[in-house]
């Protein structure tokens, strides 16, 4: 122990404890041994319950003991009338105290009192929360107990006003105390739910309960936001309360939606987007053309995935190929009761029917008046504090999230400023916050892009770490990924169905699994990556209507036949620069 003296043992006190371990360790044995006999013979009597009560005593994370105890209990309850159940269940209980005792978190004895608690006849709730408060306020990050809170906070209907409360009071005493944090978060939209009608809209279908039954309403978030600010200011090194304002400033879910219908004339193709990933074979989505519904085999971007953002079918040949015949398509899905409509206006070789990021308010939260001007307060509050704690990384991080909410675009200097000071005070997670720097400044390529209405999308030269956010980049025909660091094209690329242009020169690309099937893929330029096989190329292969490829610069070139197996493998390929 700290602070005590070590006393040094003789030998023969050192043999005195031996012998007194293995005088302890026989009778353990022989205990365990008669447990596992009995089990072996179906034997379930009293003598059996007390051999297992002894051996758990002393190790409560014995779990076949446990499993035993629990086929016992159910012997003797067909054996016992209802009072003599109730009795030996009581009895049980106080058992599972003496238990946690010896390990308060044991996994084995916090399960067994869930189990006993559903058999009791006469449950005593209000011990139980009792039981919780005590085990809490000797650890109040008692992650079995607080699960168990949970079990009896459900079963004795404790009003969730009543739990709040309860938080406040933890916070109260412990801003450290994340557990109590996390409670509090789980249990404001049930107290303080956002109402439907005062929820941006987020797409075609009207809106429901369940769409926004995690959110809280704005009055509320604003005193949270009181609440937390004291917590950090209190101890800005804490993470507990920093987290808690992260899920405060966090997004809402996106509706699950069909966010857009792409129809090619040319390929008599379909594809169609959807909010999150979805599995839509197997009469998950239903398409219907002219007024007909049609038998079509729906297929993922990529053999990869079973559920994808991003799935696309084949129409029968010749039911759309006539430029001079106008077209009306639409998309059931059924599970989500909602459905897209789409045109194939006489003339045109493409069609489509999307919502776009800035009408779904993808990438922030719609701000009222009041919201925009405490979360501006906060940010004021936030760089205040970043004066006194100047390499505090969760201020940083937070000043970069409320900078995301109020004005993703006009923070953009700063928010890279400020990511590159976290690089350097937080070198270990240096690789998140490049990741997370690259998700935010596509975002905001993906919003300046649709307020050009263009088709083209340009991330070059943005240090670019990862890819992300492809479902929104469907319709996209021209992309350019050049003077980054990125070291793969991911599968999730495949969504792309609608490139014809792909530029990556410049990073340190070692593979292309995710140029899978795109059909309209004319042009890919490679120079200066690290492609060092002919396998990492192989996806290639898969798409069509390929003319022009640059692959200079890279290993793979390097190999004196690299010509010729390249002109194997791509047969399709005029002109290959090497």
């Amino acid at each position: 122990m700290h602070g005590r003296v070590k006393v040094k043992s003789t030998a023969q006190q050192e043999e005195e404890k031996r012998k007194e371990r293995e005088k302890k360790l026989k009778i353990y044995t022989a205990a365990r041994d008669a447990c596992f006999s009995k089990r072996k013979e179906g034997i379930c009597d009293e003598e059996a319950l007390h051999l297992t009560q002894q051996l758990l005593s002393s190790n409560p994370d014995f779990a076949t003991l446990w499993n035993y105890r629990r086929e016992i209990l159910m012997h003797q309850e067909t054996v016992k009338d209802e009072c003599e159940v109730q009795k030996m269940y009581q009895t049980e209980l106080s058992f599972l105290e003496s238990c946690l005792k010896v390990n308060p978190k044991s996994y084995g004895s916090w399960h067994h009192r869930s189990w006993v608690s559903e058999r009791v006849p006469q449950m005593d709730w209000a011990r139980e929360l009792s039981l919780c408060d005590r085990c809490l306020s000797l650890d109040d990050r008692n992650f079995h107990c607080w699960d168990y809170r949970r079990i009896v906070v459900k079963k004795s209907a404790v009003p969730v006003g009543k739990e709040l409360e309860f938080t406040d009071r933890l916070i109260g005493s412990n801003f450290s105390n994340y557990s109590s944090w996390h409670y509090r978060s789980t249990l404001l939209p049930l107290l303080h739910p956002q109402s439907p009608e005062s929820a941006p809209p987020t797409g075609s279908s009207p809106p429901s309960p369940q769409n926004h039954s995690h959110r809280v309403c704005e009055e509320q978030l604003l005193k949270e936001y009181e609440l937390v600010q004291n917590a950090f200011f209190t101890d800005p090194n804490d993470q507990s309360a920093w987290f808690y304002y992260r899920w405060l400033l966090g997004r809402a879910e996106r509706e699950e939606m069909i966010s857009c219908v792409f129809i090619s004339r040319d390929e008599e193709r379909v594809a169609v987007a959807f909010s999150r990933p979805v599995q839509a074979q197997s009469g998950g989505l239903l398409l219907v053309l002219d007024g007909q519904p049609l038998q079509v085999d729906w297929r993922s971007i990529h053999p990869r995935f079973k559920h994808s953002s991003v799935w696309i079918c084949d129409l029968p040949p010749g039911s759309i190929n006539n430029i001079a015949n106008e077209h009306n398509l639409m998309v059931h899905w059924p599970e989500k009761h909602t459905r897209r409509d789409c045109t194939m206006y006489t003339g045109r070789n493409e069609s489509w029917c999307r919502d776009s990021a800035t009408d779904q308010e993808l990438f922030r939260s719609e701000l009222s008046v009041e919201k925009s001007s405490v979360l501006q307060s906060e940010l004021q509050s936030c760089n205040q504090l970043l004066e006194l704690e100047p390499l505090n990384k969760w201020c940083l991080l937070t000043i970069i999230l409320l900078m995301r909410a109020l004005d993703p675009l006009g923070y953009e200097k700063e928010t890279l400023a400020h990511f590159q000071t976290l690089k350097e005070v937080d070198s270990m997670r240096s690789a998140y916050y490049s990741d997370l720097c690259s998700k935010f400044m596509i975002e905001n390529t993906i919003l300046k892009m649709e307020y050009a209405e263009v088709r083209v999308f340009s991330v070059s030269n943005k240090n670019l770490t990862t890819l992300c956010h492809l479902d929104q980049l469907l319709l996209i025909t021209h992309i350019n990924l050049s003077s980054n660091q990125l070291r793969r094209i991911s599968f999730h690329f495949s969504m792309l169905q609608c490139l014809k242009v792909l530029e990556a020169e410049n990073n340190c690309i070692e593979n292309l699994e995710g140029v899978y099937c795109l059909p309209k893929l004319e042009e890919v330029l490679l120079k200066n990556n690290n492609i060092a096989t002919l396998a990492a190329l192989r996806p290639l292969a898969t798409c069509p209507k390929l003319r022009r490829l640059d692959l200079r610069g890279n290993p793979v070139t390097q190999n004196a036949d690299a010509e010729s197996h390249l002109a194997e493998l791509l047969p399709s390929v005029a002109c290959l620069l090497l």
